[in-house]
């Protein structure tokens, strides 16, 4: 079957792909931007084209012979533009081109509505679904609440605030019931029901078989990592506080947390259905979800992240404008060393950031990611998704990979911090064995220029002692 996968550099798409190639379909990648999409199956039956819902134009490369179409995309971590009305615009555009293929079926992953009054999220997903409704083709809609994964935002929003946190002061959503489901889980479903008839044209609620309000997600989470947890309820505070709260905290970003933080008043319990049992799906209690989670990070085998969902505006354009870095009108902090080991000194290269840290002067890179917090920065807290592999797209603490090219010995940084600018960092080691680091900074206006040399000094012994370090 030839399948059209929309959304594939997204969380769930990278976990429903290598699936949807195991079982012999053929996969057209849609993406917006094909340097992001890390092809690592090397399949004869996985294609890329490059698409933007948002833009029609884009859209006549997508194939008229397709079977079925995975409606995958989501606009709610967007920094800037109101969520909802792109989220219409691309699902009217996306049913539009549809409707001229040959697809008999698209599966759509929503979110459970089950209240009278909805969060915007949720109002939202529910307008997209009646937007997809009607076609030439069958829909089939899958409703999810909580997802428990490595990698999942619900699940590294949990992660951060138990680990970090021994005691907690919360809101009061925290006693807000869900039904969280196993990524496993998720994946089973939108799998399962591919040109599956008896569920054409039905919708379904997806959970896992506990019903926990947040703040027993968060205690069972404790007792999954052995921490002991205190949380305490406050009636009083408000929900821009409590997206503060959780923006501070967490890796979130505060429009992403604003936008949970409304999710999360509204209760997500599943209406009862036979899927399950008509596709042979046994679904995962919490704490074995939380198990697997932490053993796939433990491995370091965490197949996507939510982080890697593009935070920068500059770059929705596309990171290919940005791979040639700029040498007029931009400062630059440029060093090179000889290096006795370049595999080794790769090696350090590929292991930047996250839990490593940046090899000298880490508590200045923590001030500096505080700052970005305090400025409505991302910070240092998305740390990477792999300790030791890197792909064009993902995030890197403040970061976002251009180029990783280990052939090459060279990878390409662009900054996502808030900065009165734009900034890349460089590593490259050449023919010679020479490394060469490359800090470039293209300042806004005089405030850039006065930024630059504001933290001359910190640079100077950040990126003297950086180099020194990774050096072998």
């Amino acid at each position: 079957m030839k399948i059209l996968l929309t959304g594939a550099t997204g969380y769930i798409a990278q976990r429903l792909l290598p699936v949807l190639l195991r079982n012999g379909h053929e996969v057209i990648c849609c993406v917006r931007d094909r340097i992001r999409f890390n092809d690592k199956y090397n399949s004869p039956l996985l294609n890329v084209i490059e698409a933007d819902f948002l833009k029609k134009e884009t859209l006549t490369v997508i194939p008229k012979d397709i079977d079925a179409a995975y409606y995958l995309i989501h606009s709610m971590s967007l920094s800037k533009g109101d969520f909802e009305i792109l989220e219409s615009i691309s699902a009217q555009n996306f049913k539009d081109i549809i409707q001229q293929t040959s697809a008999r079926q698209v599966i759509y992953l929503s979110g459970i509505v089950n209240e009278a009054r909805l969060s915007k999220h949720l109002s939202s997903r529910k307008n997209v679904e009646a937007i997809l409704t009607g076609g030439s083709y069958s829909l089939t809609t899958l409703r999810a609440g909580i997802i428990i994964g490595s990698g999942s935002a619900s699940f590294e929003i949990i992660r951060d605030l138990v680990e970090k946190l021994p005691l907690m002061i919360a809101p009061k959503w925290l006693n807000t019931l869900s039904q969280p489901i196993a990524i496993r889980n998720v994946i089973e479903f939108l799998s399962g029901v591919l040109l599956n008839e008896s569920t054409f044209n039905h919708s379904y609620d997806i959970g896992g078989p506990d019903i926990l309000t947040y703040k027993q997600m968060l205690l069972g989470f404790a007792k999954v990592r052995g921490l002991r947890r205190y949380i305490g309820i406050v009636p009083v505070m408000t929900p821009k506080l409590s997206s503060y709260w959780l923006y501070f905290i967490t890796s979130t970003s505060y429009r992403l947390a604003q936008n949970l933080v409304d999710s999360m008043k509204v209760e997500v319990i599943c209406k009862e259905n036979n899927l399950g049992e008509i596709l042979g799906i046994k679904p995962v209690g919490y704490d074995e979800a939380v198990a697997e989670a932490l053993e796939k990070i433990e491995l370091n085998q965490v197949i996507s992240s939510w982080k890697d969902a593009l935070t920068s505006d500059t770059l929705n354009g596309g990171i290919l404008k940005h791979l040639d870095v700029p040498a007029y009108g931009c400062y630059f902090d440029y060093r090179k060393r000889k290096v006795r080991d370049p595999e080794c000194t790769l090696q350090k290269i590929w292991s930047v950031g996250g839990t490593v840290g940046w090899y000298y002067g880490d508590w200045l890179w923590a001030i500096r990611g505080f700052i970005d917090k305090l400025f409505g920065g991302v910070g240092l807290r998305r740390g990477r998704k792999s300790q030791s592999e890197i792909s064009p797209g993902e995030a890197l603490d403040f970061w976002r990979v251009l180029a990783a090219d280990k052939s090459e010995k060279r990878l390409l940084l662009y900054a996502e911090m808030k900065l009165p600018g734009e900034a890349w960092l460089e590593f490259k080691i050449d023919k010679d064995n020479i490394l060469h680091q490359t800090a470039t900074f293209r300042p806004l206006g005089l405030t850039g220029r006065l930024y630059w040399y504001l933290v001359l000094p910190l640079h100077f012994f950040i990126f003297r002692g950086m180099i020194k370090k990774l050096a072998c």
